[in-house]
């Protein structure tokens, strides 16, 4: 009964006015949408595009954005729903905590730090090296090789202020850094349209061939493992392996939702943020993937800066400065809402008991959680400065769409658990749209190496170690519970929502 025990809906949103954790409610619509382009728009618009359309779907590759964007799409639905309906910090923890139990939403919790955290660190170290080539620093400064690595460190420091700060101040940082680096993607599309020639669009899916590096044993990804299926480039499974990667382009709408306790009106607002904040940055994906592919050839993308070695092809090299500078901009927002949703995520663990309540604190003027702040901000940095994170970059893939099984698992859940819950945004086609999300994200993780999973595997195990150790003997809904107090809360919640029924009656 510890493992399956849930946290009331009703309970959830109380606990959000406990004057010691009480978050301030500062974000529009406006606000949710600029964070999550501002997470979106980064690495991916300017490497992903032109490495997957050289290595894996050519031209083709507009039909990959298009499709990762759908599987995306899905699971956006249903995180609308649920971050409308119980907008309390937390995302997928919150979520699962009031659907799945006490044990999944520590399992989701734990595994959104390790997203959030990890992808912060790998962004701030890719910030650095960005950083070292827009202006020639010194190598020791900032860069690849630099251990430790002093630019990631400045920039996290810098942005962990800003986050303790407040989020309205998160928001205006962002907004401007999004208005920035938008503007040269849109600079990429408009002049790059000038030197587009209709012959490097074909063919536009190019024959299918086997790859040309072997990938066996831990590095192979887990479906061929099971399968012995022959990896291949091109062709129409080309186009879907390139969806499979450029999928994680798009990670980052989800962090919208862990903003939900901090929105003006979350009800109306979180929704339009999160589908929003998809919408436009799939257009932009697809313009920039296009445009590059009728550039240049698409065999001739496979660089660590495609979109600026486009331009240096056809001539253009003032460009290449403009999409560096574009990129630390994007890459910038995307730590700042990466550390701003681990912070959430973890202040609702604390607030809930799973993790210490002192954690918890909120900044008397600030109305932030800054304790928690500054030590993601800690572990981060010590992460970016120190740790060879290439390896273990993908763990934040597999982490993302676990958590997006779960929340479209969740979401059919609660419909038939708490069908009297005012609903203002209902994911459309349930059951079979969330359905549809979890086959598409499972066929996704299937595509990971097999290492990831087993790296994946060991952090969870980790986690289970530590909710049995303090978790579930700390937990508020445990304590609540074995006081008598967890039945008086049900008996309540039964009764609202029998006068709820009344009512519409």
């Amino acid at each position: 009964m510890k493992l399956t025990r849930t946290k009331s809906v009703e309970q959830s949103i109380k606990e959000t006015d406990e004057p010691e954790h009480k978050l301030k409610k500062s974000l529009s619509a406006w606000d949710l949408t600029v964070f999550g382009v501002g997470v979106i728009i980064g690495t991916g618009i300017f490497v992903l595009t032109g490495k997957q359309a050289a290595l894996n779907a050519g031209p083709a590759v507009v039909i990959s954005f298009i499709l990762a964007a759908i599987a995306c799409g899905l699971a956006a639905m249903c995180y609308a729903e649920f971050a409308s309906t119980v907008p309390v910090a937390g995302s997928a923890y919150t979520f699962s905590y009031a659907t799945l139990g006490e044990l999944v939403a520590w399992i989701i919790g734990w595994d959104l730090v390790l997203e959030l955290g990890l992808g912060a660190a790998v962004v701030a170290r890719g910030w650095s090296a960005y950083l070292q080539n827009l202006f020639d620093l010194p190598t020791w400064l900032a860069g690849d090789d630099a251990i430790p690595d002093f630019g990631a460190i400045f920039i996290v420091a810098v942005l962990a202020v800003v986050a303790v700060v407040g989020t309205k101040l998160s928001g205006r940082v962002t907004g401007v850094l999004v208005v920035i680096k938008i503007a040269v993607v849109l600079l990429v599309i408009v002049v790059g349209a000038f030197y587009i020639k209709t012959a490097n669009y074909h063919p536009f899916i190019p024959p299918s061939k086997p790859k040309s590096e072997e990938v066996s044993g831990l590095t192979q990804p887990l479906i061929q493992a099971l399968f012995g299926l022959e990896p291949t480039s091109f062709g129409i499974f080309g186009v879907v392996a390139a969806a499979s990667v450029v999928f994680f382009a798009y990670i980052g709408f989800d962090i919208v939702a862990t903003a939900a306790e901090e929105t003006r009106n979350p009800k109306r607002d979180m929704p339009r943020g999160i589908i929003g904040s998809l919408v436009i940055c799939t257009v932009l994906y697809v313009l920039v993937s296009l445009v590059i592919t009728g550039m240049v050839k698409y065999d001739q993308l496979d660089s660590a800066a495609p979109l600026a070695e486009a331009f240096k092809l056809n001539g253009v090299t003032w460009a290449s400065k403009l999409i560096s500078l574009g990129a630390v901009c994007g890459i910038t927002t995307v730590i700042l809402v990466l550390m701003l949703g681990q912070s959430r995520v973890l202040f609702a663990m604390s607030r809930d008991g799973l993790l210490p309540r002192k954690l918890a604190k909120v900044h008397p003027t600030f109305g932030t959680p800054y304790v928690i702040t500054i030590i993601t901000a800690a572990c981060i940095a010590a992460l970016a400065a120190f740790v060879d994170l290439e390896k273990l970059s993908e763990m934040v893939s597999i982490g993302t769409l676990f958590a997006f099984v779960v929340v479209s698992a969740g979401v059919i859940i609660l419909r038939r658990t708490r069908p009297d819950l005012e609903r203002s945004f209902k994911t459309p086609g349930v059951p079979w749209l969330p359905v549809l999300a979890i086959l598409a994200c499972v066929w996704l993780m299937l595509n990971l190496p097999v290492e990831t999973w087993l790296r994946f595997i060991v952090w969870m195990v980790i986690g289970f170690v530590i909710y049995f150790v303090y978790g579930a003997s700390h937990s508020r809904v445990g304590m609540r519970a074995a006081s008598g107090e967890g039945e008086a809360t049900a008996e309540s919640a039964a009764a609202d929502r029998r006068k709820s029924v009344g009512d519409n009656d």
